[in-house]
């Protein structure tokens, strides 16, 4: 196992009803600007709940934060922050509501020309304003970690820093009941996929890695598809192992102490920036690519993932690999996602753009052996055709 510091200081309020605890959990003195999306929370009773919570508070709100959040819209509400001297932020919402917040938080207290700059160019976050968050959407564990991706100018990349560590996160199931599948859907997957890139590398024996890892991905393969049928779709059971696992998946616990991946993301970062694609979406269609590409770098734990997760034991093992990645697919395929760049209408034309891209964003040493190059990368997309 490498050596590693690991912590987590995001307190979790879990189950239902406990939006309610955001009227004990939030200073009484704070200017609190609440954040969220397109409306929906308006619709479900979320919105409702949150402002019932914070009646004892000042606040404020800020919505329109878009799927992939836009930096020219994050950075509209620093006016809000000025004029209410706001002091704390309070994101509604799923994974890019949270991302965007973080940007907000840490723009409002940037020294520099332009907050841009720690996320394209590495400039320190020194500071930001606290913030914490009201889970909606599970998907990508920023409601318990250090990181966010935000888009400008159809560049879409990442940022961290503890600064923007969340201080609390709600997590209340029965907020997910109205979501779509299509959202559902890509939680799942978006959580699944996580868990790979920290767990489909090589092995250095982190067996409380692995082993919580696997149990993620057998979590998200049982009960992501029972949140897609009329049977069991709103059943709370379901949807709170869905939204536990996905926090679980990035919460830095699993990638503790173990080499990481990523190249699955930063390759479906150009297709969201380039297309638009749904950012797990994106994911579903590039990994099993990756794994077909890596086959050889990845095959120790390749074929202890078609053991483990797939259990699969019988023949060689070239046929195991092969049906661990065709599995993989099919369970991409009964969650409703695309698996190749044909099913969301893209084409060999279209690889040379993105790996121009990758290459213009520094995306040439991926992988967790930094050998997947741009050529590999090509290699990677060509496949996934």
């Amino acid at each position: 196992m490498l050596n590693f510091s690991f912590q987590n200081t995001t307190q979790i309020h879990f189950g239902e009803g406990q939006i309610k605890v955001l009227s004990d959990v939030i200073p009484k003195t704070s200017k609190v600007l609440v954040t969220y999306g397109g409306g929906s929370i308006k619709g479900n009773g979320v919105y409702d709940q949150v402002a019932a919570a914070l009646s004892e508070h000042t606040w404020f709100e800020f919505s329109g934060i878009e799927p992939n959040p836009k930096y020219d819209t994050l950075m509209k509400a620093q006016d809000l922050i000025k004029e209410h001297d706001i002091d704390f932020l309070l994101a509604v919402g799923g994974g890019s509501v949270i991302d965007g917040t973080k940007f907000i938080a840490a723009a409002a207290l940037f020294e520099g020309d332009d907050p841009w700059d720690f996320v394209a160019k590495g400039a320190a976050v020194t500071k930001a304003l606290p913030l914490a968050c009201v889970l909606t959407l599970p998907a990508t564990g920023s409601e318990s970690n250090s990181g966010s991706v935000v888009t400008r100018d159809g560049n879409k990349l990442p940022f961290m820093s503890p600064f923007v560590q969340p201080q609390f996160a709600v997590l209340d199931p029965s907020v997910t009941l109205s979501l779509s599948d299509r959202q559902i859907s890509n939680g799942v997957v978006d959580a699944f996929v996580h868990t790979m890139e920290q767990y489909l590398t090589y092995s250095v024996n982190g067996k409380v890695q692995d082993r919580f890892a696997e149990g993620l991905l057998q979590t998200l393969i049982e009960e992501g598809p029972k949140a897609l049928v009329a049977e069991t779709k709103n059943d709370l059971e379901v949807r709170g192992n869905i939204m536990w696992a996905a926090t679980m998946a990035l919460n830095g616990l699993i990638g503790a102490g173990v080499p990481q991946d990523w190249s699955t993301h930063m390759i479906g970062h150009e297709l969201t920036g380039a297309y638009g694609i749904d950012h797990a979406r994106t994911l579903s269609i590039v990994l099993p690519a990756v794994m077909k590409v890596c086959t050889e770098a990845k095959r120790e734990k390749l074929l202890q993932f078609a053991d483990r997760v797939w259990n699969l034991t019988e023949g060689d093992e070239d046929s195991r690999v092969s049906r661990a990645i065709e599995l993989t697919e099919e369970f991409f395929k009964t969650m409703q996602v695309p698996t190749r760049l044909s099913d969301v209408d893209l084409g060999e034309a279209d690889i040379d753009g993105l790996i121009e891209k990758l290459t213009q964003h520094g995306m040439v040493k991926l992988g967790e052996h930094g050998d997947i190059t741009p050529e590999v990368s090509r290699k990677i997309l060509v496949t996934a055709l």
